[in-house]
């Protein structure tokens, strides 16, 4: 059973950080490649990086670069987002999501596989 869960939302100031988690299992980081969207209210889902172990593709929109950093621990099976300097236009949930390392998308739909997400709130 494939599962990815995330962890790390909470509610910070803006200028603030926050460090989101992605356990992942039943996939290889070889095979797949990860994702983190976000969705706010009201909005579509959001891509906002993207990284893929087997050629080191890392992807960043201009809304989040220079200011997100992925990362995978492949010890713990756990891709992160590290998020600096957060404004309120990041409030969102944040999901995390899998797709086949052949495909290098940051297109929701492509994905195969999605966390519960979990709740980032930046106040201003």
């Amino acid at each position: 059973e494939v599962q990815l869960v995330e962890s790390g939302g909470a509610l910070v100031q803006a200028g603030g950080s926050l460090r989101l988690s992605c356990v992942v299992s039943g996939i290889t980081f070889d095979d797949y490649a990860i994702a983190w969207f976000r969705q706010a209210p009201g909005k579509g889902r959001e891509g906002v990086s993207y990284i893929r172990s087997t050629d080191g593709s890392i992807y960043y929109p201009s809304s989040v670069n220079g200011r997100f950093t992925i990362s995978i621990d492949h010890a713990e099976n756990t891709v992160y987002l590290q998020m600096d300097s957060l404004k309120s236009e990041d409030t969102a949930v944040y999901y995390c999501a899998a797709v086949p390392s052949s495909t290098l998308t940051i297109v929701a739909h492509e994905y195969h596989y999605w966390g519960q997400g979990t709740q980032v709130t930046v106040s201003s």
